[in-house]
C-alpha cells in the first residue's frame, strides 16, 4: 500500500490569466511545486494572484534567501495572515521585534532545559500505550495528536490535557482551518476584519483561545514558577530588564502550542506509516531498542546510542516533512543567484521538492534510513535537507522536537508493532503542515 501521491510525475502547470498558479496550488500544492521546479528550473518565476513570485529549488539559492540576504525579506503574506490566530510570535513576526523575542525565548530551549522534559514525554507515551490493546484498530494520527497534546500541555502549561489544553487544541483547529481556506482563496487579499464564509466561527474560536491563554498567564503570574515553558517566558527579560507583555507571552504560547503539538504528531504518524511498509527497517529498529534499552524506558542519555532510530526519524522527515514549504517576500529590489527580484516578490521554498531531488538523494522516493549512516548529513549542501528551516529563523524547538520524536518512538515501539489496515487510501493534506488526509488506520500488535 502506498500513499495516494498528490505530487504526480505527470503534473503540468498552467497559470490562470487572473490568479496565476494559485488555483493549481489550491488543487494540488505538492504536485504543482514539483512540476514548476521540473519545468522551469531552480529559479522559476510564477504569479500568485497579483504578486510576482519565484520558486527557488536549489540549496545555494535558498541559502541566499534565508541567510546571506535574510534581512531583505519578511515572512510571506500567507504566513502573516496567521497572525490573526498566532499573533506576533516567532513564526509570524519580523525585524527587530522578532530578534528581541527570539533572544527572550531562547533560554527556554537550552539543551539542559529540554532534557528535563524527557521524563514527561516518556511517561505520556507509557500512559497512551497503557490504553492500547492487542488487535485494536485505531487512527494512529489521532493517537499521536492525543499524545503530543498531553506533552505540550505538561511542558508548556503544567496542565492536564483533560482541561485547558484540549480546549485550546479544538479552538486552534477551528481557527486555523478558517485561515487555511482564506489563504487559498482570493479572500487572502482582503483585510482580516472583512468577513468571509466561516468568519463567525473563527471569531468565536479566537475569543475562546484568548480567554483560556490569558487566564493561564494570570494564574502563572499569581502562583509563581511552575518549572514549565510558560514560566520561563514570563521570567525572561531583555537587556533593559523589560519582560514580555501579556500579549507577547500569549502570542508565543500560541506559536509553541501549534509547533510543539502538531508537527511532532505528524512526523510520528508518517514514521509509523513507513515502518509498517518496510518490515526490514522495523526489525532493525526493534533490534537496536533491545540492544540499547533491554526493555527499560529510554532517557536522554540513550539518544547517542539510538543511532538507527535517529536515521529512521531523519528519513521520515525527508520524505514527509511536516513543514513542507515556506515563503518570504522581498522588502527591496535585490538579486538572487544573479537574477533580479523586485520589491514585493514572493519567494517560495519547498522542503517537499528539495528533499525528493535526485541530485542530492539517490533513489529519492525510497524510504532508506541507512542512507544517513555514512555521513550524508555532513556531505549534503546546507539546504538540500532542512525539515526545521534554516538560518537565523531556524525553528527554535528543533531539539525539543527531535528528542520528543525519538523518545516516543522508542517507548512505543518496544511495546507494539503497528500494521496498516488493508484497503485504505491515505492522502496528503498540504495546508500549513503536511497532515495525512483522513488519518491512518492501523492495527496494534503487542510484542
Amino acid at each position: 500500500m502506498t500513499v495516494t501521491e498528490v505530487a504526480r510525475s505527470g503534473t503540468t502547470v498552467t497559470e490562470h490569466p487572473l490568479l496565476g498558479i494559485m488555483p493549481a496550488l489550491a488543487a494540488d500544492a505538492l504536485g504543482t511545486m514539483t512540476a514548476v521546479a521540473r519545468e522551469r528550473g531552480d529559479f522559476a518565476r510564477v504569479r500568485l494572484f497579483t504578486y510576482p513570485g519565484v520558486l527557488v529549488s536549489h540549496p545555494d539559492l535558498i541559502e541566499e534567501v534565508l541567510i546571506a540576504q535574510n534581512r531583505g525579506f519578511v515572512k510571506s503574506l500567507a504566513t502573516r495572515r496567521l497572525r490573526a490566530v498566532l499573533g506576533s510570535g516567532l513564526l509570524t513576526s519580523d525585524g527587530d521585534f522578532w530578534r528581541r523575542q527570539r533572544r527572550l525565548a531562547q533560554p527556554a530551549f537550552h539543551r539542559d532545559r529540554i532534557a528535563a522534559y524527557a521524563a514527561v514525554m516518556v511517561d505520556a507515551a507509557e500512559r497512551v500505550a497503557g490504553t492500547w490493546r492487542d488487535g485494536q484498530q485505531c487512527d494512529v494520527h489521532d493517537e499521536m495528536m492525543r499524545l503530543t497534546l498531553e506533552i505540550v500541555g505538561k511542558t508548556l502549561f503544567s496542565a492536564n490535557v483533560g482541561g485547558a489544553a484540549q480546549e485550546i487544541g479544538r479552538a486552534v483547529d477551528d481557527a486555523l482551518h478558517f485561515l487555511i481556506r482564506r489563504i487559498n482563496s482570493p479572500w487572502v487579499l482582503l483585510p482580516d476584519w472583512v468577513p468571509s464564509p466561516g468568519y463567525g466561527r473563527f471569531i468565536r474560536a479566537r475569543r475562546h483561545l484568548d480567554r483560556v491563554v490569558y487566564q493561564m498567564i494570570a494564574d502563572h503570574r499569581r502562583q509563581g514558577d511552575r518549572d514549565d515553558l510558560l514560566s520561563m517566558l514570563l521570567q525572561a527579560q531583555d537587556e533593559d530588564g523589560q519582560p514580555m507583555s501579556d500579549r507577547q507571552v500569549r502570542d508565543e504560547v500560541m506559536t509553541l502550542f501549534l509547533a510543539g503539538h502538531e508537527t511532532t504528531a505528524i512526523a510520528l504518524s508518517w514514521t509509523w506509516y513507513l515502518l509498517a511498509q518496510h518490515p526490514e527497517v522495523e526489525r532493525r529498529l526493534t533490534a537496536e531498542l533491545a540492544e540499547v534499552l533491554g526493555g527499560r524506558l529510554p532517557t536522554p542519555a540513550d539518544l547517542p546510542s539510538l543511532t538507527y532510530i535517529g536515521h529512521v526519524v531523519a528519513e521520515s522527515l525527508r520524505l514527509y516533512p511536516p513543514a513542507w514549504s515556506m515563503g518570504r517576500q522581498a522588502t527591496r529590489n535585490l538579486e538572487i543567484g544573479g537574477q533580479p527580484v523586485r520589491k514585493g516578490t514572493v519567494i517560495l521554498i519547498s522542503q517537499w521538492v528539495l528533499h525528493r531531488d535526485a541530485r542530492f538523494f539517490q533513489d529519492p522516493e525510497a524510504f532508506r534510513p541507512e542512507r544517513w549512516e555514512d555521513g550524508l548529513a555532513q556531505r549534503l549542501p546546507r539546504f538540500a535537507y532542512f525539515p526545521f528551516g534554516g538560518g537565523p529563523r531556524q525553528c527554535i524547538g528543533n531539539g525539543f522536537a527531535l528528542m520528543e520524536a525519538t523518545l516516543l518512538l522508542a517507548t512505543l515501539a518496544q511495546r507494539y508493532r503497528l500494521a496498516l489496515v488493508p484497503g485504505q487510501s491515505i492522502g496528503l493534506d498540504p495546508t500549513i503542515t503536511l497532515r495525512p488526509r483522513g488519518g491512518i488506520q492501523m492495527l496494534l500488535h503487542l510484542r
